[in-house]
């Protein structure tokens, strides 16, 4: 597949889309419908940003945290969705940059100021204006969508639609996980949920850090398997226990419960990284068995994930043409998109969820 194609005419983009969205928080259940269908205007790009005609977004577990309320949009109704891959059909003034026509990647980084102290030390992902893509600012569960030139990136040719999408967040995010890990190789490594980053983390680590052991904690059987068939050294509950304390965990979970599993389970001077951008209260009392003895002595350390940068995500595309690494991915139509969700919050869940928009 080339990157480049012939842009479509001015004439040909129509004046109407359709776009799937949020009008209300809402819990995602069964026969419960939380994203509404809605033709609205075609966004026409403002100075600097580009218009991408959508072929394929994500489907994200944190759209259920945007729709069920714990990290909401601040306006509604909201067209969710951060794990876009389009072609760019028209641009705005001032774009420099000759994507037009060009297959691009739109990640949960839609914009950060650029002039902030975090963004001058390329911590662009803490700058305190930061702008997510699908809950600040329209996404991809739509057929078009704008976004700032220069937070487009450029898809590998040897990457298709599809295969991109869970690699600009998913992977993005797993990457920038497993970098704070700062493990040498043959370190033993964790994956606490093993899910759409999971899969690709593990795949990750096997290229970057070929001697390191990686094992898996996963509720799901059906998760355990799959980690064992992509070459986890071992797989079990999110309680039980390997033979061996690890280097490092990352955590993917919604829960509580896993982080306290996870602290457990780390050899001394190990580091948990929390990959989530919220955690459900439904087992918050899980705190209350922190053991300081147990959990966190013997200099373990915690850390967290927060967002990413655009950094990470062309790093993340570049080691996936690289190693190649090809996400297991399952398509919907656009219309199926709150069937996708409920699969989601219901826990079915091998590799990663896709809307292929026509």
């Amino acid at each position: 597949m080339t990157a480049i194609e012939k842009p479509m005419p001015e004439a040909d983009i129509p004046p109407t889309m359709r776009a799937a969205r949020i009008h209300r928080v809402a819990p995602v259940r069964p026969g419960a419908t939380p994203l509404e269908f809605d033709h609205i205007e075609t966004p026409s790009p403002a100075v600097g940003e580009l218009l991408l005609q959508v072929r394929a977004c994500g489907v994200c577990h944190t759209e259920l945290d945007e729709i069920e309320g714990r990290t909401p949009p601040p306006d509604l109704p909201m067209t969710p969705g951060h794990q876009v891959v389009g072609t760019v059909v028209r641009e705005g003034a001032a774009c420099r940059l000759g994507l037009l026509g060009q297959r691009v990647g739109v990640a949960w980084i839609h914009s950060a100021c650029g002039d902030c102290r975090w963004c001058r030390q390329g911590r662009e992902n803490l700058c305190p204006h930061f702008h997510a893509t699908g809950r600040d600012r329209p996404g991809g569960y739509a057929e078009y969508m704008t976004i700032p030139e220069g937070f487009a990136h450029v898809i590998p040719d040897s990457i298709g639609d599809l295969e991109a999408t869970p690699l600009l967040c998913a992977g993005a995010v797993g990457y920038r996980a497993l970098s704070l890990c700062r493990l040498s190789n043959g370190q033993r490594l964790g994956l606490t949920g093993f899910g759409a980053s999971g899969h690709l983390v593990l795949q990750m680590a096997q290229h970057l850090l070929p001697d390191s052991p990686v094992f898996v904690f996963a509720r799901s059987a059906k998760e355990r398997d799959f980690a064992l068939e992509l070459g986890a050294t071992w797989a079990g509950d999110t309680k039980d226990r390997p033979r061996e304390l690890l280097d490092a965990i990352i955590d993917t979970t919604p829960a509580w419960l896993p982080v306290i599993a996870a602290m457990e389970a780390l050899a001394p001077a190990g580091r948990l990284v929390i990959n989530a951008i919220r955690k459900e209260a439904d087992d918050r009392d899980r705190l209350l068995e922190l053991d300081y003895e147990r959990h966190l002595w013997r200099e373990k350390t915690l850390t967290t994930v927060a967002n990413v940068t655009r950094n990470d995500v062309r790093a993340c595309l570049e080691l996936a043409a690289t190693i190649p690494l090809r996400p297991s991915v399952i398509p919907f139509p656009l219309d199926q998109a709150n069937q996708a969700l409920l699969e989601l919050r219901q826990g079915h869940v091998r590799g990663a969820k896709v809307l292929v928009i026509d």
